[in-house]
């Protein structure tokens, strides 16, 4: 089986933080979130993957390269012009010759992916949706099923009170190739805009399954990227990485009195300045320099952050290459370069 994950949004929900860094490469507990999507479809045997890129599309690949890392062939489709979820994967027809999944590059999930294909293939369906239960819906789209999953229903963001269903759509498909009928060549399209309501319409095959306690996050916004880095590095969400996620790096360096509790993830090479104190939940990627008596609490630290002496970060995120200067009080804040 063959999957593509969808990658070539700009993630302007996440600015100022992606201004620099393409959305597949921000980063959960230090690695690129599309690292994490391509070993979780590889658990499931899928070891050919389609990508679309587009914004800072080199950076993307230099990071990614040809999948090997995570044991999947990664092929690259480069668009010039964003057309839509369905647009672009139409545009990999050829690649797809049987049941195909798609997912985003902003999903962080554990859904067992096997269950819903097996479910798609006993329903005979055109196009299965994965779902999970929220108790808050007004962020996401609602899905309605009948008794025996087909959709009957989607209700967009509904105001509190008024949603139909607490099952929403994470994004995680399955399709048949004769989806592609329903895909027009050359034009801007979108699953959830026009091809689902179209199966809707014509009540086509279309089903979905709830994933019943399975974990699922879109880290496409500031509060649900928080959300997925603390549930990372509180053992609520598994990484399939090599290593521990709540650990210090071999090669860091510790100054003299520096205080590390709770969950905390620190990269390679960092170099954490005397008396600092590291509190979690933490993460503090590669390369990342702390001053001597700086505070960092329940913050992100992306790639080659550095944070001046007696600097306090408290519930802040600070972006790949910024500098925080000496004496600085950031609370609650996105700070990065433009």
């Amino acid at each position: 089986m063959k999957a593509m994950i969808l990658a070539g949004g700009l993630s302007t929900r996440l600015y100022p933080l992606t201004k620099a860094v393409p959305k597949p490469l921000v980063p959960i507990a230090g690695e690129p979130n599309a690292i994490h999507v391509m070993r979780y479809l590889r658990s499931f045997g899928i070891e050919d993957v389609a990508i679309n890129v587009h914004y800072h599309a080199e950076q993307i690949e230099k990071r990614l390269g040809d999948g090997s890392a995570c044991r999947v062939r990664l092929h690259y489709l480069y668009e010039e012009v964003l057309l839509g979820s369905a647009g672009a994967v139409k545009q990999m027809e050829p690649f797809f010759d049987e049941t195909f999944v798609v997912i985003g590059c902003d999903d962080l999930t554990d859904i067992p992916l096997d269950n819903v294909i097996g479910f798609h293939r006993d329903r005979g369906a055109l196009a299965t949706i994965a779902l999970v239960e929220a108790e808050d819906v007004s962020h996401y789209g609602v899905v309605v099923v009948d008794e025996n999953g087909k959709i009957v229903e989607f209700q967009e963001k509904p105001e509190p009170g008024t949603e139909k269903s607490h099952l929403v759509n994470t994004g995680v498909y399955v399709f048949e190739p004769e989806i592609f009928k329903r895909i027009p060549a050359g034009e801007f399209f979108d699953f959830g805009k026009q091809v689902f309501p179209g199966l809707q319409r014509d009540r086509a095959e279309f089903y979905g399954l709830a994933a019943g306690d399975a974990y699922w996050c879109d880290i496409g916004t500031p509060s649900e990227y928080v959300r997925a880095t603390r549930d990372v590095l509180s053992g609520r969400m598994r990484l399939l990485g090599d290593g521990p996620v709540r650990s210090v790096a071999r090669s860091a360096r510790l100054g003299d009195g520096v205080q590390i509790e709770g969950d905390v993830h620190i990269g390679e090479r960092c170099r954490i300045g005397d008396r600092a104190r590291i509190l979690g939940s933490s993460v503090l990627g590669d390369d990342v320099v702390v001053g001597d008596e700086a505070l960092i609490e329940r913050s992100i630290l992306w790639d080659r952050a550095r944070v001046g002496t007696r600097a306090h970060l408290i519930d802040s995120i600070v972006g790949i290459d910024y500098s925080v200067a000496d004496g600085s009080h950031l609370h609650d804040v996105i700070v990065a370069n433009e």
